[in-house]
């Protein structure tokens, strides 16, 4: 006689990124980067800026560019790039819409993961107005050892939340953090409803990285959780 087993709540804990996907500050963050190399004498176009270092630690993107430089980057700037960063989401940084709808309508413990610092994970969900929907559950890739593409960060936030990684589902805007989450054996939704995503191509690379599925107005994230079947789990409302 077979055992009844009653099916988990997936997901039991959701976990977001933040830039891009939080907050609407890739062109931003982007933007000073780009100047920031160019300055360096590492000169890149916009779309390269943004498939090279799109959802990583800015000490990868340091180590990408210096490798490409062939000689260190100097030495103020980290210090200048985040402080070019910061002055920049202070003037025009904006929450994405639908943040704390999402959240109500998740019903369900959530987190932040992201490659960002912590003080500049906190000043952008301070400023976007949604720190107190999260905090203190907000995670640095600077608490890992390897940043993403890599699964530390995720396996991190879900042993910090006491969730089992299969329970788990990520909202991501880039293709390093849809691999960190799958590597982590996660669910992963992809997100392109920031201003930095243009065209479909986004949506294309999301989902050959392993996303789950695609969608691009945060309102609807609850209704997508309620009608997505994950692995060994079935969703429910309530």
């Amino acid at each position: 006689m077979g055992q009844n087993v009653t099916p988990m709540r997936w997901p039991e804990l959701v976990i977001f990124d933040c830039d891009g996907v939080l907050v609407d500050s890739e062109t931003i963050s982007l933007g000073a980067t780009r100047e920031a190399l160019a300055r360096a004498g590492l000169p890149l176009s916009e779309d390269e800026v943004l498939d090279r270092f799109l959802g990583i630690s800015m000490q990868s993107m340091m180590g990408a560019a210096q490798r490409d430089l062939g000689a260190a980057l100097p030495p103020a700037f980290q210090s200048d790039l985040a402080n070019a960063i910061l002055q920049g989401f202070e003037r025009d940084l904006k929450g994405v819409d639908g943040i704390a709808e999402a959240v109500a309508g998740l019903a369900r413990p959530v987190c932040v993961a992201s490659s960002s610092s912590p003080s500049r994970i906190r000043a952008s969900l301070t400023i976007a107005g949604t720190a107190h929907l999260f905090e203190p559950n907000v995670f640095s890739a600077d608490e890992v050892e390897n940043g993403k593409p890599a699964p530390d960060l995720f396996l991190h936030a879900a042993r910090r939340m006491a969730t089992d990684p299969a329970a788990c589902l990520v909202i991501e805007d880039s293709v390093p953090g849809v691999i960190a989450a799958r590597g982590a054996g996660m669910t992963v939704f992809g997100f392109i409803g920031g201003a930095h995503i243009t065209g479909p191509r986004q949506a294309g690379r999301l989902s050959l990285a392993g996303a789950a599925l695609i969608f691009s107005d945060m309102r609807q994230l609850p209704d997508l959780v309620a009608r997505h079947r994950a692995p060994g789990a079935v969703a429910q409302t309530s």
